[in-house]
């Protein structure tokens, strides 16, 4: 969650549904009888996010969800020094008393790593840490790690050397390197959305750069427009769109930090297996589901499983869909995902 460079796509999703929010809602017009919204935008965990209001049009909760994500920030960084999980990383003790939060996404990241024999870990902190996809400045290179050194960190990655009881995180491997960084922007955007619900709010958007969470319907009780970007293609130039209500739009991509040198392309989205970034097909998946948190995860645990076993995976999950798309732009989707979404091309 280091502030450095911010991320293309994450801009895109801002802008494109805030582009698409404001064609289904006002018609990107002055009409007297419809209420503008209130809405603010601000960077934060490395993009720009947009907390839109419909309803309850009050500032001071906007004010307070940003509140909560820097103080989620300063809690699950890898980067920031004194936080949580960096104290937990740079500590050499095996034992760690954990924080409410902490303990609950933790335990849902040991989950997914669980439920996909490890192409969601957690602990690939040792090897994420060699790479850079997003140096600070155009002039700068990104950093690509020598083999020898992603095969040294890959001896840390392992996310059966975590285990949670009692409150208490136990590593079995003192170098393990805990990142969070597939998994957070989902948990945060769960968690606000629980703080809006609690205030009086029934209809809005929160947007994590790219993390889209919708509360409730628009305020006429249709659904939310949300466009799917088309990859390596312009901002605005959406391959669909979906109709949401009162759910999660979460999308991966190996275009949304990438780099080419000496004619190979690299990505952000590594496999924890080999360390390098991950080699299919697959260039996006787009996860609707319940809560955020989940479709964060799933949409990097599909892209490390490729098209047949992430479609599986999907499936085997109440109330929740996906769409792949492959590196020829052909789209496939998993089962219920076009009614249920009515989705459009």
């Amino acid at each position: 969650m280091k502030q450095t460079k911010i991320l293309p796509l994450l801009l895109v999703f801002v802008l494109l549904n805030e582009a698409v929010l404001c064609l289904s809602l006002t018609g990107c017009q002055n009409n007297s009888s419809r209420p503008e919204p209130l809405s603010d935008t601000k960077l934060a965990l490395n993009t720009y996010v947009t907390i839109t209001l419909y309803d309850q049009k009050k500032q001071s909760l906007i004010d307070q969800c940003f509140d909560l994500i820097d103080q989620y920030e300063k809690t699950f960084s890898r980067t920031l020094d004194y936080s949580e999980i960096s104290q937990i990383n740079q500590s050499s003790d095996s034992s760690f008393s954990l924080s409410e939060d902490t303990e609950k996404i933790l335990s849902t990241a040991l989950d997914y790593a669980r439920r996909t024999n490890g192409a969601f870990d957690p602990t690939i902190g040792t090897v994420s840490s060699l790479w850079n996809f997003s140096a600070a400045s155009e002039s700068e290179t990104p950093l690509i790690p020598s083999d020898t050194q992603i095969q040294s960190a890959l001896l840390h990655v392992n996310y059966q050397n975590l285990s949670i009881e009692n409150h208490v995180l136990t590593k079995k491997d003192e170098k393990t390197v805990l990142d969070l960084g597939a998994i957070a922007k989902g948990y945060i955007a769960d968690r606000l959305k629980e703080y809006l619900i609690s205030q009086g709010v029934t209809s809005g958007i929160i947007n994590l750069g790219g993390n889209v969470l919708c509360i409730g319907t628009k305020p006429d009780g249709k659904p939310f427009q949300i466009g799917i970007q088309k990859p390596f293609e312009e901002y605005s130039d959406t391959i669909g769109s979906i109709s949401v209500s009162d759910c999660s739009v979460v999308s991966s991509g190996i275009y949304e930090r990438c780099f080419r040198k000496d004619n190979h392309f690299y990505h952000h989205i590594l496999d924890p297996s080999t360390g390098y970034p991950v080699e299919n097909n697959l260039i996006a998946v787009t996860i609707i589901s319940p809560a955020s948190v989940d479709g964060d995860a799933l949409s990097t645990s599909c892209m490390v499983l490729g098209l047949e076993k992430g479609k599986k995976l999907v499936e085997s999950m109440d109330d929740t869909y996906a769409v792949f798309i492959t590196d020829d732009y052909e789209l496939h989707f998993t089962e219920g995902f076009e009614e249920k979404m009515m989705f459009q091309p």
